[in-house]
């Protein structure tokens, strides 16, 4: 995963300090969480904290949209290339979903793209199995919009999740035997196993949505597309109730920087953001995701959502987990923390003399 991840995200330390140069005084102590707040089987509590001066960036989806950012075709199914050509910073989350190209991917780094930032090699997982020329009268060497985020917390884990490694020959005649350590020492190996994970995740969503629906969401332009499938009419009547429910709790209050969810009674993930700024531009698309995954499970029997402190304990925990750390190139780093329960995945630019280490997006995820 390593050398993989290097590879794919050689140039996110272009990240800029204007939304990142207080984001570090930010910890989860100094944070109030609130909820939950529930609409049948979903239940969402905000964190509530101080954000970082500066201008907020655009989002991937906003700069596709008009424009200013490019994702490109590279022929290689776990690599994209990414430019932006606009006057404004662009943030790109983890999970991000981009439609056309060769195959739709989600992306499987966060960063911020620079003004003008020249092309920048990003990891990616395909998230549509078997297609591998145009659709319909999209362009092949292009992507047209991200409007949607990963539905599936197994889908993150496959992406995300540290691989243990193949046990060492110390290992392997210790009695009893030693859990070797995590990280692989085949990264091209390691890369279609986590492909092959995404791919079986992307079925059963599609599977599970189509079940708790009473109808088919696969597309009949390209089956095994989850974002086409995301697009299904019956799946966005679906998800009115939820968000007429709770998009206008999440735009209310101003000191609001990220959120956890839980469906069916169990937590499910967070994201954190360094400003409200940010946080509220991703809301939607944000709960989006997390309806669509509680309408996967609607099935299931009703259970209590936990209450705010068991949100913040799920928190904590992750953050108080095993750190294993990435220095990617350019000044990047990407932190995990592995605790009993639950990950936290941290991204964040090293310090220089002209600026502070900060993080910029935070994402938890349970086991």
């Amino acid at each position: 995963m390593r050398a993989f991840l290097s590879a794919a995200v050689c140039a996110c330390g272009l990240l800029t300090a204007s939304l990142v140069a207080s984001a570090a005084a930010q910890t989860l102590d100094a944070n109030r969480i609130s909820g939950p707040l529930v609409h049948e089987n979903l239940a969402v509590y905000f964190i509530h904290g101080s954000s970082a001066p500066g201008k907020v960036p655009l989002t991937l989806e906003e700069a596709m949209a008009n424009g200013a950012v490019k994702v490109r075709e590279t022929s290689n199914v776990n690599q994209l290339e990414i430019e932006n050509l606009g006057d404004h910073e662009v943030f790109v989350q983890s999970g991000d979903i981009v439609k056309g190209g060769k195959q739709d991917r989600t992306l499987m780094v966060s960063l911020l793209l620079p003004p003008h930032s020249g092309s920048i090699p990003i990891a990616s997982f395909c998230v549509e199995e078997g297609r591998w020329t145009a659709r319909g009268r999209e362009d092949a060497r292009n992507f047209s919009a991200a409007s949607a985020s990963v539905p599936s917390r197994e889908l993150k884990l496959a992406m995300k999740a540290p691989a243990p490694a193949a046990p060492t020959p110390e290992a392997l005649s210790a009695d009893p035997p030693r859990r070797p350590a995590s990280g692989s020492s085949n990264p091209v190996a390691e890369t279609g196993a986590r492909q092959m994970r995404v791919w079986q995740s992307v079925r059963a969503t599609q599977n599970n949505l189509s079940d708790n629906l009473g109808a088919q969401v696969r597309s009949m332009q390209s089956a095994s597309s989850l974002q086409l499938a995301l697009e299904s009419e019956k799946l966005l009547d679906a998800q009115k109730g939820y968000m007429n429910a709770l998009l206008p709790a999440g735009e209310r209050d101003d000191d609001i920087v990220g959120f956890v969810f839980a469906v069916n009674g169990e937590i499910n993930s967070a994201d954190v953001y360094p400003s409200n700024g940010l946080f509220r531009k991703m809301w939607p698309k944000l709960l989006k995701a997390s309806a669509i995954e509680a309408i996967g499970h609607r099935t299931a029997p009703a259970v209590a959502p936990p209450s705010a402190e068991a949100a913040g304990t799920f928190l904590r925990a992750a953050e108080a987990g095993n750190s294993s750390e990435q220095t990617l190139p350019a000044g990047v780093r990407l932190e995990t923390r592995e605790g009993e329960k639950a990950y936290l995945f941290e991204t964040a630019r090293l310090g220089s003399p002209s600026a502070p280490g900060a993080w910029v997006h935070r994402n938890y995820l349970a086991k």
